[in-house]
């Protein structure tokens, strides 16, 4: 059977979000390594690329790549956030999904290792509604990573797990999730505009509290955060994006 006859036979695809902003010395090699893991799995994918308003040639390499690569272009004119860019990645790609595709989001600096795609599509085909690709979880590990920043996200999580405890979730910052578009497909029902409402980096933890109210089963998968793969500087403000998440927290606590 050739390969060609088997991905025509899904009744499924993966559609990857990369929110990027100023990645053009990583967004080519992550655009190959993700051809590369799914398509050795079989799995047929879109990419759609969120490109918020680069100013270096971000913008110029996905177009490059989208005349070989199943890569669609949503761009901001100016740099909105993360929070924006997540969420119009995440609308686009649950309205162009089909009621059995799976949506991943991941960073697009090449710390996230497509490899993981294929287990978290396969827990989502076995029952899991949302996976998450945890630093936490047995197995799990950091590299490249400096201490202080280490700590943060340690102290943040466990917070998070001790005021929203969550059956499956260990790790509520990381970004790098798959999730059953017809889950998310309900959360805009519910929720509307205000499903992704947070401009920073703390989006990323009020989508997990708002989709928690839903009933919904979540998994993780280990990750190995590879930060020694990024190339250019962090674009998060840690003590900012601390504060902001704790702000949240707060808010969600108190039922606002």
């Amino acid at each position: 059977m050739k390969v060609t006859d088997t991905l025509s036979r899904l009744s499924y695809q993966v559609i990857v979000v990369l929110p990027v902003y100023n990645e053009e010395e990583n967004i080519g090699r992550l655009l190959d390594r993700i051809d590369e893991h799914l398509s050795e799995s079989l799995l047929p994918y879109q990419i759609v690329g969120v490109d918020d308003g680069s100013k270096d040639r971000s913008l110029a390499i996905l177009e490059e790549y989208s005349r070989k690569l199943p890569v669609q272009i949503y761009r901001h004119p100016v740099n909105q956030g993360l929070g924006a860019t997540i969420r119009d990645g995440l609308a686009y790609a649950t309205k162009i999904a089909g009621e059995k595709d799976i949506i991943v989001t991941m960073d697009a600096d090449d710390t996230h290792t497509p490899g993981l795609v294929p287990r978290m599509v396969r827990m989502i085909r076995e029952g899991h509604d949302v996976v998450i690709a945890s630093r936490f979880e047995r197995g799990g590990m950091v590299c490249g990573l400096t201490v202080h920043r280490r700590l943060v996200s340690w102290l943040a999580c466990w917070l998070m797990r001790v005021m929203f405890p969550t059956r499956g979730i260990r790790d509520y910052t990381c970004g790098y999730r798959a999730y059953r578009s017809e889950v998310l497909r309900a959360a805009y029902a519910r929720y509307g505009d205000q499903f992704v409402d947070q401009q920073g980096f703390q989006c990323m933890v009020d989508i997990l509290l708002k989709l928690r109210r839903m009933s919904l089963i979540f998994g993780e998968v280990p990750m190995i955060l590879r930060y020694d793969f990024k190339k250019g500087a962090s674009k998060m403000r840690v003590f900012r994006t601390a504060y902001n998440t704790l702000r949240i927290l707060m808010l969600r606590r108190m039922g606002k």
